[in-house]
C-alpha cells in the first residue's frame, strides 16, 4: 500500500517509457532506423519497406503480444508485467521462436544482407537472454536499448556515414529506459547495465559477422 501512495508523476512516466520502448518493439524501431537513416537503404522501394515492416511487426510484436492472454489464462504468468524470472521462461522461449521465424523468412527474400544480419542478430540476442534467464534476471529493456545503439553504430560504420543525429537520441532514450527500470525497482543496477552492454556488444559483433 505504501508503494501506491508514493507513486507519482516520475513513476507514471517510467511506466510509460517502459511501455513505449518495450523490448518487443525494438526490432521494429531498428527497421525504421535503417529505412530512415541517410544511407543507401533509404532508397529501398516503399512497397518493399512495407512488406518487411509488416513481417517484423506481425512475428515480433503482434503474435507474441496476442499470446499474453493465453499465458495469463493458463497461469503461466501472474501479471502482464512478467516480473519474475521463472514466469519469463516460456514467454521468452516463444519470442525467441518467432524471432527465429522472422529471420528465416527474411533470409529467403532478396533484400540487403545488412537487414538480414540485423534480424538474425535480434533472434540470437533473444535466444541468448532466454538462456541467461534460467540463471539470472537480466533487463530485457536494457538489452533492447543497447541493441538499437549497436545497430546505429554498425550502420554508420558500414555505410561510412556519420549518424550522429540518430545515435544521440538513441543514447538519450537508452538512458531514460535504464533509469525507468531502476526507478520502478524492477531490476537492480547490474541487471540493467549488463543488459545494455550485452545488447550493444552483442548486436555489434553479430552484425559484423555478415559484413
Amino acid at each position: 500500500m505504501e508503494e501506491k501512495k508514493n507513486a507519482g508523476p516520475p513513476d507514471i512516466l517510467a511506466k510509460v517509457i517502459s511501455v513505449i520502448f518495450h523490448p518487443l518493439f525494438m526490432p521494429l524501431y531498428g527497421m525504421i532506423i535503417i529505412f530512415t537513416a541517410p544511407t543507401l537503404f533509404w532508397y529501398i522501394p516503399f512497397k518493399v519497406k512495407k512488406i518487411l515492416l509488416f513481417v517484423v511487426a506481425t512475428n515480433n510484436v503482434l503474435i507474441p503480444v496476442s499470446l499474453m492472454p493465453f499465458f495469463r489464462y493458463r497461469n503461466i504468468i501472474s501479471s502482464w508485467a512478467i516480473e519474475t524470472r521463472k514466469e519469463r521462461r516460456i514467454p521468452l522461449l516463444a519470442v525467441s521462436f518467432f524471432y527465429s521465424i522472422t529471420s528465416f523468412i527474411l533470409f529467403r527474400l532478396q533484400i540487403p544482407l545488412f537487414i538480414k544480419s540485423f534480424i538474425f542478430a535480434t533472434a540470437v540476442l533473444a535466444i541468448t537472454v532466454s538462456v541467461v534467464n534460467f540463471w539470472w534476471k537480466i533487463s530485457l529493456h536494457s538489452v533492447g536499448a543497447g541493441a538499437l545503439a549497436g545497430l546505429v553504430i554498425v550502420l554508420s560504420l558500414n555505410m561510412m556515414v556519420p549518424l550522429t543525429w540518430f545515435l544521440i537520441p538513441v543514447l538519450l532514450i537508452s538512458g531514460l529506459i535504464l533509469s525507468s527500470r531502476l526507478r520502478l525497482n524492477t531490476h537492480n543496477p547490474p541487471e540493467v547495465y549488463l543488459g545494455f552492454i550485452t545488447g550493444i556488444i552483442g548486436m555489434y559483433l553479430l552484425m559484423l559477422l555478415f559484413q
